[in-house]
């Protein structure tokens, strides 16, 4: 779509429109401080807004992005210690960032469309399942050959997935952080929280060179997340491991029936 055309088929904004933008960017900040799904409530509402799919794709992801950097302060304690490791996965999600985000821009996204419920509502399971099966195998060793493999394959996968499309980006994370680093909850929380600003920090940056964005729109969710990432963040330290491992379950579950309804 031209620069022309894309303004002609964008909504103008109005003080109305603005508010409801800056609150779904909030509600989105708070999901993905808490685990991911964020993308599921800005998409929609732009689309509910009369965006085109694909501008409402992009300017979602850029727009929420901010909400990442939210969450990364409320979670700044549990990120500290845990510089070194970003820096060792931070190649795979960068990598996997780039491919999802020029695969979104060239390629069609039926086929996408259809698999993408079933890889959120695998990563919720696997989430769920989680403490059953560290214990069925053993803590191990964080070195170990095979969470080594998943660790870094499963971050590149994922990052994939989020440059994409990233809804519910955070429990796929979440669930393969999970698995490779046994760690306390809340500091896995921390270290998804970080890749996610990487992963849809790059994302972002190819959309805004290659790609239209409603930079109105990108503005009002861009204030509305930065504020629900740092109070979904807070949520996330103060829960307890067991209601959080629920809640990040069924967001996952709701992330996935709404992808397979729409």
């Amino acid at each position: 779509m031209t620069g022309a055309a894309l303004w002609a088929a964008v909504p103008p904004l109005t003080a109305g429109r603005d508010l409801l933008l800056v609150l779904a960017g909030v509600a989105a900040g708070i999901f993905n401080g808490v685990a991911g799904g964020g993308t599921l409530i800005a998409f929609p509402t732009l689309l509910a807004m009369g965006y085109p799919a694909l501008t409402a794709n992009v300017t979602t992801t850029v727009g929420i992005w901010p909400g990442y950097l939210g969450g990364t302060a409320g979670f700044r304690h549990e990120i500290v210690d845990q510089r070194s490791l970003v820096r060792v996965l931070a190649p795979a999600a960068g990598l996997g960032a780039v491919t999802g985000a020029a695969l979104l821009l060239t390629t069609p996204s039926a086929q996408f469309a259809n698999l993408a419920p079933w890889l959120v509502l695998f990563a919720a399971v696997l989430f769920a399942v989680q403490p059953l099966l560290l214990r069925a195998f053993g803590p191990g060793a964080h070195d170990h050959r095979t969470r080594r493999v998943l660790l870094f394959g499963g971050t590149f996968l994922t990052s994939v997935y989020g440059g994409y499309f990233g809804a519910a980006m955070g429990i796929m994370l979440l669930a393969v952080l999970g698995l490779a680093l046994p760690d306390d909850l809340a500091r896995t929380s921390a270290l998804r929280t970080i890749l996610s600003v990487l992963v849809n920090g790059i994302a972002a940056l190819v959309f805004v060179a290659r790609a239209e964005l409603a930079w109105g729109a990108v503005a009002m969710l861009a204030v509305g997340s930065l504020v629900g990432g740092w109070v979904g963040a807070h949520m996330a330290r103060r829960l307890p491991a067991p209601a959080l491992r629920v809640i990040v379950v069924a967001i996952g579950v709701a992330t996935a029936v709404k992808l397979a309804v729409s």
